[in-house]
């Protein structure tokens, strides 16, 4: 067997240079229900190749792989350690290989730092882009005062960002009980002995109402949290979630998974449409009546690279929305209520552990929180 010493490419390369348009291509070697799980899905179909990593390795040549020898090729697999190994027999075979470091599991995790044009208020203004799952968090900073929203689990470049700042967190907030991804707010919040911000109709496991068992500290609709000299003003925007929020500074409205820039939360990942659509509705109806069509709209998810700025950042005005999001567009409640209908699906089935693990109904450890957020958000209606 060849030695699993052929070189690799980290994350944060790959992620770079796929940014950068240059030229890659993937070889996947997990079992395809894995990969149908969860992929990088940042690259041109026609580039992504998935071949089981034993079938690789009894290769004597590239012919019949799709693999163009031109081209240098990433090899994924969980956990970087398969990927070595198939890497290194590819260069054997004349491919120009590296293998994924970390695998698939580092892939997931991996957090990009975005700057934002700074609302007034604020002295600093990150966005966090999780590109596995198209995630996203925030850090927000005012006279060397920050205030996260909605943290992964690895929260390191949320806190480099504080540090580079010299600032310190006075606040950990959730727009909201997430259900693709364990938040990382409720155990930081804890470590920094700060408060952990959450809309107390979302301290209930939604699917039969029994209640948390995480400290929070509630906020509700005209709520203000201050950080630095900047007033963070919470509005209830239910619908996603029955707690959901959206936490708005001058210029700017982090919605969370109540707005997408091309899409809304769905309100049926709890089984509760008939309820909660109508919410929705309302929620819309009054961010359109009286939020500004300037206010920038930062979500906690994204679709696509469509949703980007030109500075890769996730985010559009209100405005451009309006004019570009469909949902946004419909007229009259029931012609919503029937548009989600037809837009909505099955949930993915790690969704309901996920939600309890966020409320502190059910524990898992790293690997077990690894298998549950495996693979891109399902929150968008249509998505």
């Amino acid at each position: 067997m060849p030695q699993a010493d052929g070189p690799e490419i980290t994350p944060l390369e790959l992620a770079r240079a796929l940014e950068a348009g240059d030229a890659l291509q993937i070889l996947d070697v997990r079992a395809p229900t894995r990969v149908k799980a969860g992929r990088v899905d940042t690259i041109p179909g026609r580039r992504f190749h998935n071949i089981r990593g034993s079938r690789v390795r009894a290769l004597s040549s590239l012919d019949g792989t799709g693999l163009d020898p031109a081209i240098p090729v990433v090899v994924v697999c969980g956990h970087g350690n398969d990927s070595r190994v198939v890497a290194t027999h590819l260069t054997g075979l004349g491919a120009q290989a590296r293998s994924l470091r970390g695998g698939m599991a580092a892939w997931m995790t991996l957090v990009l730092p975005r700057d934002l044009t700074v609302p007034d208020g604020l002295h600093r203004a990150h966005q966090f882009d999780r590109i596995g799952k198209g995630a996203l968090g925030y850090v927000l900073v005012s006279e060397r005062e920050a205030l996260l929203i909605d943290p992964p689990r690895d929260a390191s470049a949320y806190l480099g960002a504080v540090e580079a700042a010299g600032a310190r967190i006075v606040g950990v907030a959730d727009t909201h009980v997430h259900a693709d991804y364990v938040s990382g707010a409720p155990a930081l919040a804890r470590a920094l002995g700060v408060p952990y911000y959450l809309h107390p109709a979302d301290m209930v496991y939604p699917y039969d109402g029994t209640r948390g068992r995480v400290p929070f500290d509630p906020v509700t609709d005209g709520d203000t949290i201050t950080v630095g000299r900047a007033e963070v003003r919470v509005r209830h925007t239910p619908g996603h979630t029955e707690g959901s929020v959206t936490y708005l500074v001058d210029g700017a409205a982090f919605t969370g998974d109540f707005l997408f820039i091309s899409s809304i939360g769905r309100p049926d990942l709890a089984g509760k449409a008939d309820q909660w659509t109508p919410l929705l509705w309302e929620s819309i109806a009054t961010a359109r009546a009286e939020w500004p069509a300037s206010t920038m709209i930062y979500p906690a998810h994204y679709a696509s690279d469509a949703e980007r700025r030109p500075d890769r950042s996730v985010g559009a005005s209100l405005g451009e929305m309006l004019a570009s999001n469909a949902a946004l567009q419909i007229p009259d409640r029931a012609s919503f209520v029937a548009w989600v209908e037809r837009h909505t699906g099955s949930s993915p089935d790690a969704y309901s552990k996920i939600k309890a693990v966020n409320v502190g109904l059910l524990a898992a450890d790293d690997r077990q929180a690894e298998e549950l957020e495996v693979g891109r958000n399902e929150c968008a209606v249509g998505g």
